[in-house]
């Protein structure tokens, strides 16, 4: 079954699936791993583990297509890629779901900021009239070869215009065609279950570390409504603690045996990178021509 048309079961399906946000292939393949379904790339984590660089608009579209491309490419997952505005105005989103769709992107987020965005958690953000927005949706639509591409609508407005404004803008977004909608930052259960009494189609809630959005659980997230879960960059915010422990240990020791304590083993690294594979490439026989 194509990924497009998993992405598109996941959003049909009741409950709430998991798409836990990476921003590279070896943490994809962790995921694929654990056996989730699918994976998102964020946009907050590519530009981090990427370029060491925060979410304020710095990944370029041909970087944000080549890590797409590669996570694809090592898990073979339905992936939900996050096309921040669609890198400029309508006539660069139809590039820019071009782009991503050969890529191997099973959906394409795009949202309502302005040019240059900012991560949805920090403040500052700016919002684009809603006609604007709506114009990305259509050439985004109008984009895609494969029908079972799923355009999905983000709008920030929450923050800056309000709760209902949020909805308002999602519901035009949904009507000019796209298939799901993620609106940023409810403040409240009850904002959230507003979301989807308001808005005729799937919805994506995400979980943030600033601590500004209810945490629902997955169970809770589904019997709401919420067709897709996803959690920002706590996958790179895990990773910290430990990868940094063994830089501080290994300096005020210079003891690497005392500095990786509680490593994984070599042979579950090699494993996930599927090494047997990769080592059992056919060859030509031996006396075959050369």
């Amino acid at each position: 079954m194509k990924t497009t048309t998993r992405m598109r079961a996941m959003l049909a399906n009741p409950g709430a699936t998991v798409l836990p946000a990476v921003g590279d292939p070896f943490t994809a393949r962790l995921a694929l791993a654990e056996g989730y379904q699918g994976v998102m790339v964020s946009g907050n984590a590519t530009a981090a583990l990427r370029l060491g660089l925060p979410d304020v608009g710095l990944l370029t579209l041909t970087e944000n297509v080549d890590a797409v491309r590669r996570i694809v490419d090592a898990t073979g997952l339905p992936v939900y890629a996050d096309a921040d505005t669609g890198y400029g105005n309508a006539i660069n989103v139809r590039r820019t779901v071009r782009e991503l769709e050969r890529a191997g992107a099973a959906a394409i987020m795009v949202e309502d900021q302005v040019t240059p965005k900012r991560c949805g958690m920090l403040a500052g953000k700016a919002v684009v009239p809603a006609a604007d927005m709506v114009d990305k949706i259509y050439a985004a639509v109008d984009a895609r070869v494969d029908p079972d591409l799923v355009i999905v609508a983000r709008t920030d407005a929450r923050a800056i215009e309000g709760l209902e404004a949020a909805i308002a803008r999602a519901q035009r977004y949904a009507e000019a065609g796209a298939d799901a909608v993620f609106v940023e930052g409810p403040r409240t259960r009850d904002e959230a279950a507003a979301l989807i009494a308001g808005i005729d189609r799937p919805q994506l809630y995400n979980i943030t570390p600033s601590g500004s959005v209810p945490r629902l659980t997955v169970d809770e997230a589904g019997a709401m409504g919420f067709r897709l879960l996803s959690f920002s960059v706590y996958l790179v915010l895990m990773a910290m603690p430990a990868m940094r422990g063994m830089l501080r240990r290994l300096a005020e020791t210079g003891d690497i045996d005392r500095a990786v304590e509680g490593a994984a083993p070599l042979a579950e690294y090699l494993s996930l990178l599927d090494l047997d594979g990769w080592s059992t490439v056919r060859q030509a026989p031996a006396g075959a021509p050369q």
